[in-house]
């Protein structure tokens, strides 16, 4: 709800001639200085405004006016509208760029494709202005000027801001997979410490393939039983 009247002079102009408020009150409500409000009553300033009626315009009721013309320290309170307009939405689009800077785009855009693969492409065409079509061609380098493309960074450009261009990649991140565990799961430390150790690491030991796990717990298996007949000898 607004928080200051229509057309704040006609009003005023409205309540100096129809209402015994004073002029604090007067300029309070209307958002004036009181030395405005007092010119306009002494026919200083406002000549030729037409007063508004603010009970006609829903802005005031009889009843209020009345209570603030017996205690002149009472301010008015602007009634509550009855009719309740929506709030325009923000169509979500393209960000707007000047045309002295769109041929800036196509360097700004490889910049980011380069710097920040983690990107997708509707975070790249919130942040510069593009169309999925010029990424896709920067991207696969078909664009009809790749040979002469340079990567800047858009924020230098004017395109965005660095605080755009770090919620977009803050945001990529935590909408990127976690990487998988890589490793081995490591050995009991009886296995590593005790007889036949060395058996099981040289066992254990890969060229880059995949480890046999079901193999590896047979191994282990078997060196344990050998550590046994050993304590027993």
């Amino acid at each position: 709800m607004s928080t200051q009247p229509l057309m704040p002079k006609a009003t005023a102009v409205w309540l100096v001639e129809n209402t015994a408020l004073s002029f604090d009150q007067i300029a309070d409500f209307c958002k004036l200085h009181p030395l405005e409000v007092k010119a306009i009553a002494d026919g200083d300033a406002a000549q030729g405004i037409k007063g508004l009626d603010p009970i006609v315009t829903g802005q005031l009721s009889r009843e209020e006016i009345a209570r603030a013309e017996k205690d002149t320290s009472i301010r008015l309170r602007l009634a509550e509208s009855r009719v309740r307009v929506p709030e325009a939405k923000r169509k979500r689009g393209p960000r707007y760029t000047p045309v002295s800077r769109r041929q800036d785009r196509p360097n700004a855009i490889l910049w980011l494709v380069r710097n920040h693969p983690e990107l997708k492409d509707s975070a790249v065409m919130r942040l510069v202005g593009t169309t999925k079509a010029t990424i896709k061609a920067i991207r696969e380098r078909t664009h009809w000027n790749s040979a002469s493309l340079t990567p800047l960074d858009p924020v230098t450009l004017g395109l965005c801001s660095q605080i755009d261009l770090d919620m977009e990649v803050a945001r990529a991140a935590k909408e990127r997979p976690a990487d998988a565990e890589q490793g081995v799961t490591l050995l009991p430390a009886e296995v590593t410490t005790g007889p036949g150790a060395e058996d099981a690491d040289e066992e254990t030991r890969t060229s880059g393939e995949e480890l046999d796990v079901e193999a590896v717990f047979a191994k282990l298996k078997q060196i344990g039983g050998k550590a046994d007949e050993d304590d027993e000898d």
